[in-house]
């Protein structure tokens, strides 16, 4: 275990992280988790020493219960579980390779976690703007806009008090990454000090604009126009400390 290199993605659902997966599992030195019959192949499910997000309220939700954040303190970190998770993880990857990768959205609140259990861990984290992501997820969550565009902001506040913990960590936009992937692709690769290209996945471009027309749609409405203006009210301000904006996109 000890010489292994452990690449860690979070991102709330819908930010992009199942396709960053992808682009990173096919590269010769990495290996992500596969075959694992569960949704996204997301470590989370495939492990027992810490429960997922879904038992702290799931998609859009689980960033509020502050039992969901897990640090360097937790109870759960001793040398048992450190191997126990290994071990767990390892059923899925190809032990052969340098780089081990592990994706799960709620790692965003659980960095700090990770890195104590795995102290030779690379942390890359995805935004995404917060309509985009609002809008992408509310059908399974099943909450208000408001709610989740709240939970975005939670849930980036932690992740960027908790980088500051980090040894090894990088953030990018989700936008970046489908309009200049080179250029993003090329800041991984110094990130993890290994070739990172994209020749097998699938990326298409302009991803966000549905989702842009959705809330336009919304802020014209006669039904909803009313709970889109006080939700720019209550959150611009903090959305747009993440370089991001209910108003201007």
């Amino acid at each position: 275990m000890e010489d292994k290199k452990f690449v860690f993605i979070s991102g709330l659902h819908r930010s992009g992280t199942s396709l960053f997966y992808k682009i990173l599992d096919s590269q010769m030195d990495i290996s992500a988790l596969t075959n694992t019959n569960e949704i996204e192949d997301e470590g989370q499910f495939v492990q027992s020493v810490y429960l997922p997000a879904y038992k702290f309220g799931g998609v859009g939700k689980f960033g509020f219960n502050k039992e969901s954040q897990l640090n360097e303190s937790s109870f759960l970190i001793n040398d048992k579980n450190r191997i126990k998770l290994f071990q767990e993880w390892s059923r899925y990857w190809n032990n052969e390779k340098k780089y081990l990768v592990e994706k799960s959205p709620p790692n965003i609140i659980r960095t700090r976690f990770l890195q104590e259990m795995f102290p030779n861990s690379y942390f890359i984290n995805i935004t995404r703007h917060p309509i985009a992501t609002s809008l992408a997820t509310q059908k399974w969550s099943k909450t208000s806009l408001d709610s989740l565009i709240d939970h975005w902001i939670v849930c980036h506040k932690i992740y960027n008090n908790d980088k500051t913990f980090l040894k090894r960590s990088i953030n990018f936009k989700y936008e970046d990454l489908i309009e200049n992937t080179d250029g993003t692709l090329n800041l991984i690769s110094e990130f993890l000090k290994t070739k990172i290209i994209n020749s097998e996945v699938e990326i298409r471009k302009g991803i966000n604009q549905k989702y842009f027309k959705m809330w336009e749609k919304k802020k014209n409405s006669l039904f909803s126009k009313r709970k889109i203006r006080k939700i720019i009210e209550k959150y611009e301000n903090e959305v747009t400390n993440f370089g991001y904006s209910l108003t201007n996109y």
